[in-house]
């Protein structure tokens, strides 16, 4: 059953773009926001979730959201759409088809 309010593909994607159309800052704030679920690897490279990665869409950055988090950890899950939320970011449908 899909969460009210965002689409229900397999992913979503909240984009760095106020629902008034204003570019959202940071200009990093996906980075940032991903970095939250991620860690260090060995390389000391930062590794993100399988759940959210950070992507540029159209030149804008963005934050592509894995449904499965939803189910994976309901927290991390709701504090992403808090989020969206709270900043009045917009929230768009991802690919239809799986990612490789």
């Amino acid at each position: 059953m899909p969460t009210q309010g965002i689409p229900s593909q397999e992913e979503f994607i909240i984009r760095g773009l106020t629902n008034a159309g204003r570019k959202f800052r940071p200009s990093d704030w996906a980075e940032r926001l991903c970095g939250v679920f991620g860690s260090v690897g060995p390389d000391n490279r930062t590794r993100y979730s399988p759940y959210i990665t950070p992507i540029t869409r159209e030149g804008m950055y963005c934050v592509v959201v894995n449904r499965k988090l939803e189910a994976e950890d309901p927290m991390a899950f709701r504090f992403l759409m808090d989020f969206a939320r709270d900043n009045d970011l917009q929230v768009m449908d991802g690919r239809q088809n799986p990612r490789d």
